[in-house]
C-alpha cells in the first residue's frame, strides 16, 4: 500500500526537470504539480515534462495549470488557441452559456493532449465596477445568476474533456480593489450582503471537486486574518457555502500574505485548508514547505480520493466540430 502524498502542490523551474528537482519531487511526494508559462514551449516538450513529473513521484500525479483563456493563459498560440477574456466572451456571445461550455471542452482537450488533468478554473467571482483590473475581465458576469450559469458550464465542459476544474476564488474576490499578488485587499461589506451575492455564487457551485481560497480579509467576519489563514472563514466555506471538496490555498507566495512561506503554510493548514499551493519553483522555499506540510490524512484524504476518482478519459469529440459550435454560440 503506497503512502498518502504530502499536502502541497509544487511548481518547477523550467522546461524539463533538473536532476535536483527530480530527486526533490521523488522525496517530497507532493499531492500535485503546477505549470506556468516558464514551463511551456511546444506540445512535445510539455508532454515530456508532465511525464517526467509523474515518473519522478512514481504515481499518476495531478498536473495543474491556470488556463482560463484570455489574459490568464499559460499555453498560447501558435500551438494552442487564444481566447477573449471571459467577461468579453460572455458579453459578446449569442449563447454565452453554450460558448463557455465549449470553451471548457476545447481547453480541456488541449490540456489532456499534453498530460495536464487539472485546470484552475472556473471563477465564480462577481464583477462590479470597483473590481480590480487584475480580475475584472476574467470574471464570468456581473450578477450572481449569470456567474453561476457560466461557471457551471465551464466546469462541465472541462470535466467532459477529462480535466478536473478548480473553483476559485472562494469565498469571493470580486469586491477586492487591490491586487492580492501585491497587497492584501480588505472587504468591508456586511456579511448579509456577502451571503446574498458573493458567497451565494460559490454555494451554487459547492459540489465541484476542487476549490481555491482567496487571499483577502473580510473585515465584518474576521478582521484579523485573510480567508486563506482564517479558521472562521474556512468554517464559513465549509458550513455556510457548503463546499466539501478538496480546498487548496491560492499561491502561498503571493504578497498579500506576510512572513516566511513555511509560516504562511502552517497558518493555512491550521485554519483548515487541505493543500498548500506553491507556484514559483524556488527550491529553498519548496524544501521549507516539504518539511512542514504533512501527508494528507483524515477528511482531506477522503476529499482527495473523491476528487481524483472523477478523473476520466475525455468524451469522444471532434475538435473541428467543437470549433464550429463555439463560433455559432458566439454568433
Amino acid at each position: 500500500m503506497t503512502s498518502a502524498p504530502r499536502a502541497v502542490i509544487f511548481g518547477c523551474e523550467g522546461l524539463r526537470l533538473s536532476p535536483a528537482e527530480r530527486q526533490f519531487f521523488a522525496a517530497s511526494q507532493p499531492w500535485g504539480a503546477i505549470l506556468f508559462a516558464r514551463n511551456i514551449d511546444t506540445p512535445a516538450q510539455v508532454t515530456a515534462l508532465t511525464a517526467e513529473l509523474r515518473d519522478a513521484v512514481g504515481r499518476d500525479l495531478p498536473v495543474l495549470i491556470d488556463q482560463e483563456g484570455g489574459r490568464v493563459a499559460r499555453m498560447r498560440a501558435p500551438h494552442w488557441r487564444d481566447w477573449p477574456t471571459a467577461l468579453e466572451q460572455c458579453d459578446r456571445a449569442r449563447d454565452p452559456e453554450r460558448a463557455m461550455a465549449l470553451r471548457g471542452q476545447i481547453i480541456a482537450r488541449e490540456l489532456r493532449a499534453v498530460g495536464i488533468d487539472v485546470n484552475c478554473a472556473p471563477l465564480a467571482d462577481i464583477a462590479i465596477p470597483q473590481t480590480h483590473a487584475i480580475l475584472h475581465n476574467r470574471c464570468y458576469g456581473r450578477s450572481m445568476a449569470e456567474v453561476v450559469r457560466h461557471a457551471r458550464a465551464m466546469a462541465e465542459g472541462l470535466m467532459s474533456g477529462g480535466v478536473l476544474p478548480v473553483l476559485k476564488h472562494i469565498p469571493g474576490h470580486g469586491r477586492a480593489t487591490l491586487d492580492s499578488h501585491l497587497d492584501l485587499p480588505v472587504i468591508d461589506a456586511p456579511g448579509s450582503d456577502l451571503s446574498a451575492q458573493d458567497f451565494a455564487a460559490f454555494k451554487a457551485l459547492a459540489d465541484l471537486p476542487l476549490g481555491m481560497t482567496a487571499h483577502l480579509v473580510f473585515a465584518q467576519i474576521d478582521p484579523a486574518a485573510p480567508a486563506t489563514q482564517s479558521p472562521r472563514m474556512i468554517r464559513l466555506i465549509r458550513d455556510e457555502i457548503g463546499f466539501d471538496g478538496l480546498l487548496m490555498t491560492d499561491d502561498i507566495s503571493m504578497q498579500a500574505l506576510r512572513g516566511p512561506v513555511d509560516e504562511r503554510a502552517r497558518a493555512a493548514l491550521a485554519a483548515g485548508c487541505d493543500l498548500v499551493l506553491h507556484c514559483n519553483g524556488e527550491m529553498a522555499e519548496m524544501q521549507a514547505l516539504a518539511e512542514i506540510c504533512p501527508q494528507i490524512s483524515g477528511p482531506a484524504l477522503l476529499r482527495s480520493e473523491r476528487a481524483l476518482i472523477l478523473r476520466r478519459a475525455p468524451e469522444a469529440a471532434d475538435m473541428t466540430a467543437l470549433d464550429a459550435a463555439y463560433r455559432a454560440a458566439m454568433g
